[in-house]
């Protein structure tokens, strides 16, 4: 086993904040060190959470979609790999999944990202990763961040959630498909060819 493959051991045994998680602890995460794309999202959702398998879900159908790739490739360890803000399904609120816990990168991210030393794109899904990786170069709103994804690159690309709820502000953004997403797949196809 690669010094990755001994961590993700670790990680995948994380019982940090299993108090506070509902369904109990499946940390989620998955890549190689030749991974050249990185998906940092928010956390799993429920059928993620019973699956082991991440974005296995309608949000996964639509990334896949958004990067022009099948499944097969999407779950290509060799070259993406895939790391939430919060490993573990972190239980309902009111208004949908609660937010990722924020034990989870503080503890483990930058281990990971120290192991995948080939990453050329990361992909920051949702205001979350967002906050996280960019800091104060984020935006007041999401929205505003991802209009501004050419401020960020060549390194990060900021997105919205690919999630089904999400769809009224994709009709409401249609520069987000004419201009990102045509972006998204032109960086993408030579990363992964």
């Amino acid at each position: 086993m690669n010094r990755l493959d001994v961590l993700f051991e670790q990680i995948r045994g994380c019982r940090l904040c299993e108090a506070h998680l509902p369904l109990g602890p499946r940390p989620v995460i998955r890549g190689a060190e030749s991974a050249r794309l990185l998906i940092i999202g928010q956390a799993p959702g429920t059928r993620v959470h019973a699956s082991g398998i991440p974005w296995d879900d309608p949000s996964g159908d639509r990334l896949r979609r958004w990067l022009g790739v099948d499944k097969e490739t999407f779950y290509d360890e060799s070259r993406i790999a895939i790391m939430p803000m919060g490993l573990c399904y972190p239980g309902r609120g009111k208004s949908g999944d609660l937010p990722p816990r924020p034990e989870c990168a503080p503890t483990w991210h930058d281990k990971v990202l120290m192991l995948l030393p080939n990453i050329e794109l990361t992909l920051l899904i949702g205001q979350y990763a967002q906050h996280h990786y960019l800091g104060k170069a984020a935006k007041g709103t999401l929205t505003e961040t991802v209009r501004h994804w050419a401020d960020y690159g060549p390194a990060w690309l900021p997105l919205p959630h690919p999630s089904p709820r999400n769809t009224l502000w994709l009709k409401k953004n249609p520069w987000f498909e004419q201009d990102v997403i045509l972006h998204l797949k032109q960086r993408v196809t030579p990363l992964l060819g």
